[in-house]
């Protein structure tokens, strides 16, 4: 694996566990704007390794 590519799964996935660690936290605390913001997160970081994943 290039070291693009590592750099790129490896921001994707921190994308994902931080839109997660978002969701998790709004949600114990109540519904708010982290909801919207965790699911844009998680998206964003599925999309980047699809899009990885589809070029090679």
């Amino acid at each position: 694996m290039s070291t693009y590519r590592g750099l790129v799964t490896f921001m994707a996935l921190a994308m994902i566990l931080l839109g997660l660690a978002m969701l998790i936290v709004t949600l114990r605390h109540g519904f708010g704007v982290g909801v919207i913001l965790g699911v844009l997160f998680v998206a964003a970081g599925v999309g980047r390794l699809l899009m990885l994943r589809r070029k090679a």
